[in-house]
């Protein structure tokens, strides 16, 4: 008998593998592609130094949220300076909402090699 995804052990006992499978089922239904709608939250985490969704598609209007989930601190820098952050400690989080449409490249300056991209694009 097939167990449902949220019994089995394994991801049960570990969110990030979890979250790594919902990722790729995603991907693989197109639904990673959808833009999200302006009001819809979206959220980024930092973990094992990665931006975990790597990439975010949204609307204008919608508000970006970075979690740091690691151990040691994290920045969330444009490499345009349409924003940056200041230095966040574990569990620290930075907002920052996206009115204009256009591709939005990030990076950690603590760890540049870090990086992450936020397209803003029309629902449509």
């Amino acid at each position: 008998m097939r167990q449902p995804i949220t019994q089995l052990p394994a991801l049960r006992s570990n969110p990030a593998t979890a979250l790594f499978a919902a990722t790729l089922l995603a991907l693989a239904l197109g639904l990673a592609a959808r833009p999200v709608a302006a009001g819809e939250e979206v959220t980024v985490s930092i973990d094992n130094f990665t931006f975990n969704p790597a990439e975010v598609t949204v609307a204008p209007g919608t508000t970006v949220t970075w979690v740091n989930n690691d151990d040691i601190p994290h920045t969330v820098v444009d490499k345009k300076q349409a924003f940056r952050s200041k230095v966040l400690d574990t569990e620290g989080k930075y907002s920052f909402t996206f009115n204009t449409a256009g591709d939005f490249t990030y990076f950690c300056s603590l760890h540049p090699h870090m990086t992450g991209k936020v397209v803003v694009k029309p629902a449509g």
